[in-house]
């Protein structure tokens, strides 16, 4: 468990008397040196928190950190995102008898700038120039970063033309790269390509950067045709399109839903000295997937065998979803299962997979058991792992058990979010319990988080469920929404339908979704995808090969081939004898 450090303070070293000898001589003492080293690595692997209760265990020991120790510092509170004590640290480096370098300052600008609060990053500028220290290019090309995560590349502009005034930090490529993105972001191509001008006119040549940051803007556009066609001005340039720039152009076409001209480029990806890495074929076989068609995604199977690269996790989550998705949580717990079997690590999102899975299956119970093998895999559930199982509670219409996991989630040191109490408050409501419900509100102040105009409806409308329309009102007339108008919306914003959406919705912002399917009213989904997934002849075992012949039908066909098939979840459930009928004319096909 992280140490309590405090939310914005951060411990003085100059409050200590220095103990250590070699300290107060103001020599390199070999702890701080060390410690500081310890700082750099606990950053790297993710534990800013940790490198910062290095850095104030030194200061009580009695030791003077050094410049660079709090440039390591202000990157840790960078990470824990702590902006507040960062200015703080300037007058404590002055009170230690040391003058702030340009190094100092520009992580403390790179951390205003991160964040996108340029003011303060500008107020940091200001003290570095008034301390005589000069500002370098980076020291720009921090800034007008900066400008661009504000969404000001106007602004950004104007500090390339201070730069160009300026003798001592001339741009550089980075400078003009960051401008383009900027620009690019804003969706604002004709700047963008103003700024490649500008860049051709002070004598650097456009990069591999350049290019890639210019095709994926015309890809995000939905123009991924003028993206691949960006490869004949970087040849022009000199410059050699490179995996990303592929890549680009192939997650275009799939987002697009043009498969024809995603496999295309793929196929010409060879002309151009470039071959398809993994992330190129799990686009294609989401792509694939999207508009189900499985005679694609087989072609894409036999390329990946063909250039010996193998599936990882995001490849078999994309095929769990879609058993998920379908209602066949049988299936997607054996391609879980063989995922184990083949060694390869399950992520978050696969165990996402599985939790939304089993909650619309109704099955909240194997939902929860899920939290145990995370931990013994080594997984840590997350908020939205843990609203999920809620909500499955919820809509069982045990609010104990769901009431027993937001303690556990909390005990966990995770912090509930406003989708977690419109869960439970949609729970309550659904067991006419309404008073726990607003009590919830209370709970959710308490935490920090302000409840919204919707949350406060629900449990308006949780009050008006049992009758109580008084107590509905009376919580609606604290608010600063007009009761009335409130309590005759339109019957889609009623507290079921509500519930619906949060019972059913809650997703995963980053797991790989297969489009095409509605859920319908009573939590069941009408599954317009195939209901087989793909096999290939990857390196396996024969006993894993013998489970794999229980999970995935597809129709007769060759070895390597998959015809479609479509499986409805409601005709599944109609037809008992649909698996058996499965098993008889079809045969299996995997991938490991």
């Amino acid at each position: 468990m992280e140490p309590n450090l405090g939310k914005d303070k951060v411990k003085s070293s100059s409050t200590p008397v220095s103990r250590c000898l070699v300290c107060l001589d103001k020599n390199s003492c070999r702890v701080v040196r060390s410690r500081t080293k310890l700082m750099n690595n606990l950053i790297s692997r993710g534990k800013p928190h940790e490198a910062h209760s290095i850095f104030n265990n030194l200061v009580e020991e009695g030791h003077r950190p050094t410049l660079i120790t709090y440039t390591t510092l202000v990157a840790a509170l960078t990470r824990q995102r702590r902006f507040k004590s960062i200015p703080l640290l300037l007058s404590e480096v002055e009170e230690n008898g040391m003058k702030p370098d340009s190094i100092l300052f520009n992580a403390m600008i790179n951390a205003f700038s991160e964040s996108g609060n340029v003011n303060d990053a500008m107020k940091i500028f200001r003290k570095m120039e008034e301390s005589g220290c000069k500002p370098t290019t980076s020291t720009f090309n921090t800034l007008i970063k900066g400008y661009g995560i504000a969404g000001k590349p106007e602004e950004s502009l104007k500090l390339l033309e201070l730069m160009l005034q300026d003798g001592n930090a001339k741009p550089n490529d980075r400078t003009y790269n960051i401008l383009v993105r900027a620009w690019c972001n804003k969706k604002r191509l004709d700047q963008a390509w103003n700024v490649v001008d500008k860049m051709v006119a002070s004598g650097i040549q456009p990069d591999a950067v350049t290019f890639n940051t210019l095709a994926r803007a015309y890809a995000e556009n939905g123009e991924t045709s003028k993206a691949e066609r960006l490869m004949l001005e970087m040849q022009h340039n000199k410059v050699n399109p490179n995996e990303r720039t592929c890549g680009i152009v192939v997650n275009g076409y799939c987002k697009e839903g043009n498969m024809t001209d995603a496999l295309r480029f793929v196929y010409r990806m060879k002309d151009l000295g470039v071959n398809p890495n993994l992330v190129i074929f799990n686009s294609l076989i989401k792509g694939f997937l999207n508009i189900t068609d499985t005679d694609g995604v087989d072609e894409v199977l036999t390329l990946m065998e063909e250039f010996g690269i193998k599936p990882d996790v995001i490849t078999f989550s994309t095929i769990m979803n879609a058993w998920s998705s379908a209602g066949l949580m049988e299936k997607c717990q054996e391609i879980f299962d063989d995922m184990i079997k083949a060694d390869i690590e399950p992520d978050i999102h696969s165990f996402g997979i599985l939790a939304k899975g089993y909650v619309r299956a109704g099955d909240p119970a194997k939902a929860e058991s899920l939290l145990s093998f995370m931990g013994k895999s080594g997984v840590h559930p997350n908020v939205v792992i843990f609203t999920t199982i809620m909500s499955g509670w919820c809509t069982a219409g045990k609010m104990e058990h769901a009431w027993g996991i937001f303690e556990k989630m909390c005990e966990m040191g995770i912090t509930p979010n406003t989708k977690t109490f419109e869960t439970l408050i949609w729970g309550y409501g659904e067991a006419r319990q309404p008073w726990k419900a607003e009590d919830l509100l209370h709970i959710m102040e308490e935490k920090g988080i302000v409840p919204e105009m919707r949350t406060i409806e629900l449990v308006a409308e949780a009050w008006r469920a049992i009758g109580l329309m008084d107590e509905a009102m009376r919580l609606l007339n604290e608010s600063k929404e007009d009761p009335e108008v409130i309590l005759n919306k339109a019957p889609e914003q009623s507290l079921e339908t509500i519930s619906r959406k949060q019972s059913l919705n809650t997703s995963y912002p980053n797991a790989l979704q297969i489009p095409g399917v509605v859920v319908s009213d009573n939590g069941s989904s009408a599954a317009n995808i195939r209901g087989q997934m793909i096999s290939k002849r990857f390196e396996f075992s024969s006993e894993s090969m013998q489970n794999v012949t229980r999970t995935m039908c597809v129709t007769r066909t060759s070895a390597l081939r998959v015809q479609p098939l479509v499986i409805c979840r409601r005709q599944f459930q109609s037809q008992v004898g649909i698996c058996r009928q499965f098993e008889n004319t079809c045969r299996v096909v995997y991938i490991c």
